[in-house]
């Protein structure tokens, strides 16, 4: 069986439309849903993934329970989200089972975002899936954080929330 013939056996993914305000500062970029996100259609849906629970702390509120609250919160705290791979192949949901992505227009949302000053990025992977595919904006900051997955056992909560934390100086 060849390397094509496998990839017919594994599931073709889409992600979301970017949320974002236009006065948003920070863009984070994720890789793309996992299944438990796509089931719900929220980005990161997976109770475990801990992404919720740090930008509540970094923005100071506590944890809201609805999903448009959670969007709501991120707004307020001038913070858009999008994922680099508009379309890819993955079977589950971790990203290095990630293949044959077409990426999202990032470059079309950084444009319309006038008051963009950061992109960090939730994770290796997708960071490395934007060097692919883009090129870095002079003027722009870039922050590598470890991804909030609970895939990334290596970091506890804690440990997430002191390595986020830097994107309150944007």
């Amino acid at each position: 069986m060849t390397n094509k013939d496998l990839n017919t056996n594994l599931t073709q993914r889409h992600s979301f439309p970017p949320y974002a305000n236009p006065d948003a500062k920070i863009l984070i970029l994720g890789s793309m849903p996992g299944e438990r996100s796509l089931e719900l259609n929220q980005y990161y849906g997976h109770p475990m993934n801990r992404f919720w629970r740090v930008m509540a702390n970094i923005c100071g509120a506590e944890l809201p329970s609805q999903y448009q609250d959670r969007l709501i919160m991120l707004s307020q705290n001038q913070i858009a989200l999008w994922d680099v791979a508009a379309k890819a192949v993955r079977e589950g949901s971790l990203d290095s089972a990630i293949k044959d992505v077409e990426p999202n227009d990032i470059m079309a949302l950084i444009d319309s975002l006038s008051s963009l000053t950061c992109i960090a990025f939730n994770g290796k992977k997708a960071e490395q899936l934007f060097a692919k595919y883009f090129r870095r904006i002079e003027g722009l900051s870039y922050l590598s954080l470890p991804s909030t997955s609970p895939a990334n056992a290596a970091y506890s909560l804690d440990s997430l929330i002191k390595q986020w934390s830097v994107i309150r100086c944007f």
